[in-house]
């Protein structure tokens, strides 16, 4: 079983501001259904030396699971070759539930670790909408995932019907509390939860950065209600953004104090697009740190 570097949620301080400042920016690119392993490890060799003197934020890479020890490979080479600074983590976009069995194309936990993987997307608006994944079946692999050491990276979003019905934010509330429910506080507090509205995902749209900064606000609102008393919890779990983050709107959300980063896609495919973004966080988390937020 791995093992994953993480703060007790007793251990950290219950200052909002000093919480706040260990909340390290991720950003997590989900490359979906592209990039072949050779593509893949093409991508990791042009990406690692742009953002090798990054400090101040995380990166994540989430291939396709054929490319997932092709990726890892690339990223122990690039680190040896070169170093690097910031934190480039391998991710992988989906998990089962079980550790083994009869469920053809499945890929369970244990053999994400093996691959090398410490994050798992778990109910991206994809897996939802094309594949029926359901609440309860997301609280399944999020604790098939915290078993092996995996960190989950969790998706909540609402459609654009319910977003036109008013139900924003009745939605992301209980998709979050059916994500966490018999959670540990330690368990939540190590979480990584993605606002990704539905209606902004491929779609070229996307909220505004007050509007995501809020929801990200409900949605740390939520975790706060579901552990009461021990307000660590919700200040120490990242809560990224995510719905078509590009360079040229990317500051608008980076900047905002709820946005702990964001769950990127297409525009992750391209290593210098997404190289542009991770600089664009770690400005962002520099003036945070300057202003004391």
């Amino acid at each position: 079983m791995a093992t994953l570097l993480t703060v007790p949620a007793k251990a950290i301080r219950q200052e909002e501001k000093g919480v706040r400042r260990l909340r390290v920016p991720l950003l997590a690119g989900n490359w979906k259904m592209y990039k072949t392993p050779s593509q893949a490890a093409q991508y990791v060799s042009a990406f690692l030396p742009l953002i090798r003197t990054l400090t101040g934020v995380e990166v994540a890479l989430c291939p396709p699971f054929v490319d997932l020890t092709t990726v890892a490979a690339a990223l122990r080479r690039g680190r040896g070759e070169r170093g690097t600074e910031v934190s480039v983590a391998l991710g992988a976009q989906d998990v089962f539930w079980e550790d083994e069995g009869a469920f053809t194309g499945e890929v369970a936990p244990g053999m994400l670790v093996d691959a090398g993987c410490q994050y798992v997307i778990i109910g991206h608006s994809e897996r939802r909408q094309y594949f029926g994944e359901t609440d309860e079946q997301v609280n399944r692999k999020v604790k098939a995932a915290l078993s092996h050491g995996l960190r989950p990276i969790i998706c909540v979003g609402e459609s654009l019907a319910q977003r036109e019905a008013g139900q924003s934010d009745e939605v992301v509330r209980r998709q979050t509390r059916a994500a966490l429910a018999g959670l540990t506080p330690d368990q939540a507090a190590g979480l990584v939860i993605a606002y990704e509205p539905i209606w902004a995902i491929g779609t070229g749209r996307n909220a505004t950065g007050e509007e995501a900064n809020r929801v990200i606000g409900i949605i740390r609102q939520v975790v706060g209600e579901l552990y009461p008393g021990q307000p660590q919890v919700a200040q120490s779990v990242r809560i990224q953004y995510g719905g078509s983050v590009k360079p040229n709107n990317a500051a608008e959300f980076l900047g905002q104090p709820e946005v702990d980063g964001a769950l990127v896609g297409g525009a992750s495919l391209d290593p210098q697009g997404f190289a542009t973004l991770c600089q664009l966080a770690a400005e962002a988390a520099a003036d945070r740190a300057r202003s004391g937020q």
